[in-house]
């Protein structure tokens, strides 16, 4: 008997089209399927409703049936799945809820009753096992959003789960990291449904694909038959398409910043003596280890730091792409949202810039994680900054997307200088003009 069975699901969020329509498939136990869409297919949908949040949290149109463990998701609230069932999310700044790494790992045990003695020893090796050891009396919210993934891998581990759910679990981890991750989530015994945008990790570790199109399954099919039709019908997600335009730039322009020597600690040191310039007309790939300091390092080039020690010299105007643009949408509308930067005349080519053209009348929220970030994105651009820094740019964004968003980007760079900080390396290969990698001694290496 499968462990988990969906029977011709449709679903619709309030006030929407549906995002699932006449979805059907099995995951029997021990199996790992991978699934595969553009941003806004519905995979996240399909997480959710695995989980039991799809209609108990979201709320909504649910036809059709959906069982896990035995057991009717419509009858069955998520609270009493747990243990059962764990979720890593796609956002986990949205998944955390206490202050401190080992209490948001023990969260999750004590609320399914796990005897006392027992929680400690059961949090110390999560943790230990997806490489973040000695972190337990970390701040939550001064470690990098990689190293945030990981503890919510630890907390979905720790419960020992028959059905294990991650939705775009690598998006914010670096290549070594992402290849560790899928190593320990897929080690154990559990079934392991992935959502994933950086498909070719995952694909190695898959039993079976499952791509969806507009809320519809297009393929179901095991793993070496569907790298035969995502070759032939999909060839971006197995064979990232190459860029049109020669990436070896001898000269740029006028230098518009200048990081000389700069130093900067939360409650541990992050970077100690970095420096960097950046020229009009290039593009910069911003690499390393989580926790290395990219993010911080990026901040300081576009002022939301200031340095503790060195300088930081910019000529213009700066504008920054953060991590997780979903915490700053504030508007009711996709269109306002980027007239917040530039007139609405503006503002609407932005969107169909970044393709989103046709959601103008969207509210930001019923977006995909992968189009919050293009709205983002376009809320940036529309002010047409001198200095414009992304932030992991690509999370949730799928490879046909990524393809264009290069495009775009490179189309633009002769008018500002542009720093893109980034995990995906086929993406910095694509679109830099040159790479710094931070090392774990967090000084720059240029490449």
């Amino acid at each position: 008997m499968a462990l988990a069975r969906v029977d011709r699901l449709t679903f619709a969020y309030p006030g929407s089209e549906p995002a699932l329509r006449d979805v059907s498939l099995e995951v029997e136990r021990g199996e790992v399927v991978l699934l595969l869409g553009a941003s806004g297919s519905g995979k996240s949908t399909l997480v959710r409703a695995l989980a039991g949040l799809v209609p108990w949290f979201h709320g909504g149109r649910f036809e059709g049936r959906v069982e896990v463990a035995g057991r009717d998701t419509r009858r069955t609230r998520p609270t009493e799945l747990a243990g059962t069932v764990a979720t890593v999310f796609q956002d986990p700044e949205d998944q955390v809820i206490l202050g401190r790494v080992a209490s948001e790992v023990a969260f999750a045990l004590e609320n399914i009753g796990t005897p006392p003695a027992a929680i400690l020893p059961r949090v110390h090796a999560a943790l230990e096992a997806v490489g973040i050891g000695g972190f337990e009396g970390r701040s939550v919210t001064e470690i990098s959003g990689g190293e945030l993934q990981r503890v919510c891998l630890a907390s979905a581990l720790a419960l020992e789960p028959e059905l294990l759910l991650l939705d775009e679990p690598t998006s914010q981890l670096d290549p070594e990291g992402a290849e560790a991750f899928f190593e320990l989530a897929l080690g154990g015994d559990a079934a392991v449904v992935i959502s994933e945008q950086r498909p070719a990790s995952a694909l190695r570790y898959a039993d079976r694909v499952v791509f969806l199109e507009q809320g519809r399954v297009l393929l179901d099919a095991p793993r070496e038959a569907a790298l035969d039709w995502l070759a032939e019908r999909r060839p971006a997600w197995v064979d990232p398409p190459q860029p049109g335009w020669n990436n070896q730039v001898a000269a740029f322009g006028d230098r518009v910043c200048s990081v000389e020597s700069v130093s900067f600690a939360y409650d541990r040191p992050v970077l100690e003596r970095a420096s960097l310039e950046l020229h009009r007309g290039e593009i910069v790939a911003l690499t390393g280890r989580n926790g290395s300091g990219k993010t911080t390092l990026a901040k300081l080039v576009a002022g939301l730091l200031e340095p503790q020690s060195g300088a930081v010299v910019r000529h213009g105007r700066a504008a920054m792409l953060l991590q997780d643009p979903g915490r700053y949408l504030v508007r009711e509308r996709v269109d306002e949202e980027v007239a917040l930067g530039a007139p609405m005349a503006r503002a609407r080519p932005m969107l169909d810039a970044v393709g989103l053209a046709g959601s103008e009348a969207r509210h930001p929220r019923d977006l995909s994680t992968g189009e919050r970030e293009r709205l983002a994105l376009a809320t940036v651009l529309v002010a047409d900054p001198d200095v414009l820094v992304l932030d992991e740019p690509t999370r949730g964004v799928d490879p046909e997307r990524k393809l264009e968003l290069a495009a775009l980007l490179r189309a633009q760079a002769d008018s500002r200088a542009t720093l893109v900080v980034t995990n995906d390396r086929a993406f910095a290969q694509l679109v830099a003009d040159r790479e710094i990698a931070l090392t774990p001694e967090r000084e720059p290496v240029h490449a």
